[in-house]
């Protein structure tokens, strides 16, 4: 008996399902009559007996073991009758659907066939990547036929990777340079930035465009000062922020020079030396400096720009005091461009970043303030004993022209000094040079900071040699910490 909270199977047994008309249908008034729970969409919907299209509860047609015709009728709670199978689409009688519609893909349309003049012709456009897709197809499909024309194609592409050379993602350096230079020739400033001060300006902006998206990794990088004292290479561990801190110190001299706040404030130095005052401000910090040093540095640096050009260019000439020598103005605002230069390389090695050189007229500067140097640099050498001897010396009196050296620089910002040999008063002449020495400009200026050894600087030598390892040598003792 079939009940509502009972269910059974049954054998066969068609009068408990209902009444059955002559044609094996139930009647009129079937199970709903006899309390039979076989309604429409009842149990097999609950327990997922009736398969999609299952035509049982319209027919109710049943055979002799109680079975519809269309198969077995499972057991209540197992698994789902298997569905009848579909029929095809092609056996009824409809039109079929477009292969769009199913969503395939025609077949690409064949290339056109195109004559071998006509294909030839079409390669520089191929190359160039200006033919339609037909035609790029045809000439492709030619090239593996033809190896005249895919030589001749080899050559092209060649050619338009040099005419397409890959940009990188990094700004010009010049680009700012130009720039700046486009918006004072049209509307030019009230108070000008001195030339002389121009390459701080550019190299700070350099710099601090650098360090502006520094993570707090990258603040405490490690970097190492390179510079040479006497003949030997030395060097000082610190961080990206300790090199920060050891501009913002050195600055400082231009900066009190200028009437300006001394950044070191109340920290004592043992020395006014760029070195004493550089260790005394990393001594006085309780904790090594991090990103926070940045902004004092620069705020000192916009300072300076701003305080030598209210000054006029008869200022150039102030003596800035450095300790152990002074340097006028205008050259101490060169060497600091300088210095800020060669530190942004140390601190973009040290994260490896690129960093360019300065722009071509920025870097003719700094050459020219070390050459300048030079002749110092040398008398203080042979003071020393670090020189040549003495008998290769050939003493005039000053503005007179000596035994020179030429000192060729390639490159942009390049040129021709020739540095007098034997006394820092004498002048250079060409009718008395005795050597000659050729460098990159670039590389002229790491040997000047000593980062170069001067045995491996030179890329071209002739003539004295001893003079030629006297001025290289003196080139790497300009550098300092």
């Amino acid at each position: 008996m079939n009940g509502p909270e009972r269910f059974e199977a049954h054998d066969g047994d068609v009068g408990d399902v209902g009444d059955v008309g002559e044609n094996g249908r139930e009647g009129e008034h079937g199970p709903e009559e006899k309390g039979n729970t076989r309604d429409e969409g009842g149990l097999q919907d609950k327990y997922g007996l009736r398969g999609e299209g299952d035509p049982q509860d319209e027919d109710g047609l049943r055979d002799e073991g109680g079975e519809t015709g269309r198969g077995d009728t499972p057991a209540p709670g197992g698994p789902p009758r298997i569905p009848v199978p579909r029929a095809s689409v092609e056996d009824s009688g409809l039109p079929l659907p477009a292969p769009a519609d199913l969503g395939v893909m025609p077949p690409p349309p064949a290339p056109p066939v195109l004559e071998h003049p006509v294909l030839k012709a079409l390669l520089g456009a191929w190359a160039l990547a200006a033919c339609s897709a037909e035609e790029a197809t045809a000439v492709e499909e030619h090239l593996g036929d033809c190896g005249s024309c895919a030589d001749e194609a080899r050559r092209l592409r060649e050619a338009v990777g040099l005419l397409q050379r890959p940009e990188s993602l990094d700004l010009d350096p010049g680009l700012r340079t130009r720039v700046l230079d486009t918006c004072l020739e049209r509307r030019p400033p009230r108070i000008p930035v001195p030339d002389w001060a121009a390459a701080y300006d550019a190299e700070t902006a350099r710099l601090d465009a650098l360090l502006q998206d520094f993570g707090d990794a990258e603040w405490h990088a490690p970097v190492r000062l390179r510079w040479f004292r006497a003949d030997a290479a030395t060097s000082r561990r610190t961080t990206v922020a300790g090199v920060i801190a050891h501009l913002l110190s050195v600055d400082g001299l231009v900066a009190v020079a200028l009437g300006l706040d001394d950044p070191l404030g109340d920290v004592p130095s043992r020395k006014p030396t760029p070195a004493a005052r550089t260790e005394a401000l990393w001594r006085a910090s309780h904790f090594p400096p991090t990103r926070f040093v940045r902004a004092p540095w620069r705020e000192q640096s916009h300072s300076l720009v701003r305080t030598v050009s209210f000054t006029g260019g008869g200022a150039g000439k102030m003596p800035v005091p450095y300790g152990d020598f002074e340097l006028p103005l205008h050259d101490a605002m060169l060497d600091r461009a300088f210095e800020c230069w060669v530190h942004a390389e140390d601190i973009a090695d040290a994260v490896d970043y690129p960093y360019d050189p300065p722009s071509p007229r920025h870097l003719h500067r700094m050459i020219d303030l070390a050459a300048r140097m030079l002749p110092t640099a040398l008398a203080h050498r042979r003071r020393a004993g670090l020189a040549s001897p003495a008998h290769h010396r050939h003493l005039v009196a000053a503005g007179e022209p000596g035994r020179s050296l030429r000192l060729e620089i390639e490159g942009s910002g390049g040129g021709e000094w020739l540095i007098p040999l034997d006394s820092p008063a004498a002048k250079g002449s060409a009718e008395h040079e005795v050597a000659h020495v050729a460098l990159d400009g670039v590389e002229f200026c790491r040997l000047a900071a000593g980062h170069v050894p001067p045995q491996e600087a030179a890329a071209g030598q002739v003539g004295d040699r001893d003079a030629i390892r006297d001025v290289l040598f003196a080139a790497a003792s300009l550098s300092r910490m």
